[in-house]
């Protein structure tokens, strides 16, 4: 099981200086493989969300952090597809897997904030059909040096395209909990990249989409990523509303306690774990990744 964390690219404390520094102190320690961030553009201020302040773009960050921090890969959890054009999308991507020397995880999801999408002009009830076309058009780009595609909703004829990602297969990991993000994985994508779930949703889902993957006639077995909330007993400080994000599984307790639960999500065929630290305030998180590198993560590994 690789194990990897992610950023705070939100909140008050979510500035140039402590997100450099946490993404440094990852890359300083082996033990860490990859560093993640989080989408969301816009949000309305009638709502109660843990992402509002200082919220960092992820692709503009993921760019920055390319030239600064050289080991760890990077990966975007999620980017909800919906929002963004995906011919300048794939172009941004691929310029970032080639600035970053191959290292880019590309983590999708169809979005589920209405009032975002009315803020962005785009389509709530087509996100499922928009998001399905963004991946075609974004293989696409990635994988051909001229092209032509006639979809619903974009349509390229005869045009060339670079760069082309460093890495030969650029990997897509897909988010979402519904049966049709399950399916889009199998269709498109190259793994599963679940959120905040306890084991039982963790393995139901990952069953189903086991079928899905094998009725798409893809070979092998789909990549299987957790991204979850840990909070380690007498090391967390709280930096937002624990509150904000009820209804989410968060793994809490001794570290001792944690790594027994991920053990738990690696029975169940999960290779992956993005340790969700950013909850904690800024520096104490520095401590949270200490524990990660030194203590956690040996005992999670096979």
């Amino acid at each position: 099981m690789r194990v990897g964390m992610v950023l705070r690219n939100m909140g008050p404390q979510s500035t140039r200086e402590t997100v450099l520094a946490c993404a440094r102190a990852a890359d300083a320690a082996p033990a860490i493989a990859d560093v993640w961030v989080t989408d969301h553009i816009i949000v309305p201020r009638t709502i109660d969300l843990i992402y509002r302040d200082n919220m960092l773009e992820p692709v503009a960050l993921l760019s920055h952090l390319a030239a600064l921090v050289p080991r760890v890969k990077l990966g975007t959890s999620v980017l909800i597809l919906p929002y963004r054009n995906p011919v300048v999308l794939a172009k941004m991507l691929a310029t970032i897997d080639q600035l970053s020397g191959g290292r880019l995880i590309v983590g999708v999801g169809g979005g589920w904030l209405t009032e975002e999408f009315a803020a962005l002009g785009a389509s709530f009830p087509e996100r499922g059909k928009v998001s399905d076309e963004c991946l075609r058009v974004m293989r696409e780009m990635w994988t051909h040096e001229t092209l032509s595609f006639s979809g619903q909703y974009w349509s390229l004829q005869d045009m060339q395209v670079s760069p082309l990602p460093a890495q030969r297969h650029l990997p897509v990991w897909v988010g979402g909990v519904s049966a049709r993000a399950r399916r889009r994985t199998a269709e498109f994508g190259d793994g599963w990249h679940a959120t905040a779930t306890n084991r039982d949703a963790f393995q139901q889902s990952a069953d189903t989409l086991r079928r899905f993957w094998k009725d798409a006639g893809r070979d092998g077995e789909p990549a299987l990523s957790l991204r979850i909330p840990i909070v380690i007993e007498g090391v967390h400080q709280a930096a937002v509303d624990m509150a904000l994000i009820r209804g989410r599984h968060v793994i809490t307790g001794t570290v001792a306690k944690i790594a027994e639960d991920l053990r738990g999500f690696r029975a169940l065929g999960c290779g992956h774990i993005a340790l969700e630290v950013s909850y904690s305030t800024y520096p104490a998180i520095h401590d949270t990744i200490d524990i990660i590198a030194e203590r956690l993560r040996p005992q999670v590994v096979d």
